[in-house]
């Protein structure tokens, strides 16, 4: 669902799950299992290239290598041709290597319960900035969100893609990052001062994988999520969750009208 805010310039994508009664205890499950489901094939993914062309790669540069030092025999006429296309390989072999490790790193499962949201949020922003040369500025609540592990899960995924939209589209120059509480909601802000784009234009493009897969994911922990872009202007995205005490208390509430039924 895509439904518009505010003139042209925002879009809220996703309205949460459905909390009416009966359905609900249903609905969480669901999300449960979905949300498990993804994680799985990420972490199945994870091994896959780590195991696969992470290493061919790292093999292909050793052999580079090897030719290198044993170059010195070849015959002096071509010495210098092969030097080159052996320094020009290995810059294409490390080039990729990169990319399949920066890939790595964002498939990983973060390490939530041991650093807490807002850390797992911190490192991964401070590794992001390194990597890919664009400055972060981050504002993160360290308490405790008393959110369940998947809705966590669920957030810091949110974050990671909104991040790689940037390094992919907004050619931005500075990235913002808050986690925060407000009106009985967790909040999750990412911003950029990039190109922006027209979000009419990508709401009907079937290909902006990016933006559904941040959708999704808030629906399935029953948030909303909302993208604000101009083009020319940078992009926003929020994710607003409200707080466990409005979400979780499902069975309590069940069994005291199941009591008032009797009564």
């Amino acid at each position: 669902m895509v439904q518009h805010i505010e003139s042209g310039t925002a879009y809220l994508l996703g309205s949460g799950i459905d909390l009416s009664e009966p359905k609900r205890d249903e609905s969480i499950e669901v999300a449960q299992r979905v949300l498990e489901s993804l994680e799985a094939e990420r972490e199945r993914l994870y091994r896959d290239v780590h195991d696969g062309p992470a290493q061919v790669l790292a093999n292909a540069i050793f052999e580079v290598e090897y030719l290198e030092r044993i170059i010195e025999r070849a015959p002096s006429e071509v010495r210098q041709t092969l030097r080159s296309e052996l320094s020009n390989l290995k810059g294409q072999f490390r080039g990729s290597l990169d990319s399949v490790r920066g890939m790595i790193y964002d498939l990983r499962p973060p390490e939530l319960s041991a650093l807490g949201l807002a850390e797992a949020m911190r490192n991964y922003a401070s590794e992001w900035e390194t990597r890919c040369g664009i400055k972060v500025a981050s504002r993160l609540d360290t308490v405790d969100t008393g959110l369940t592990p998947m809705q966590e899960l669920a957030l810091y995924r949110v974050m990671q893609e909104a991040l790689q939209n940037v390094h992919k589209h907004a050619q931005a120059s500075t990235v913002g990052i808050a986690w925060s509480r407000a009106n009985q909601s967790w909040a999750l802000h990412v911003t950029d001062d990039g190109q922006g784009f027209d979000l009419v234009k990508a709401a009907r493009h079937k290909k902006s994988v990016g933006l559904l897969a941040m959708r999704e994911r808030a629906e399935l922990i029953g948030g909303t999520l909302q993208i604000q872009s101009t083009p020319g202007k940078g992009t926003a995205v929020t994710l607003l969750l409200p707080m466990p005490s409005k979400i979780e208390p499902l069975h309590p509430r069940r069994e005291e009208r199941i009591r008032q039924e009797h009564s």
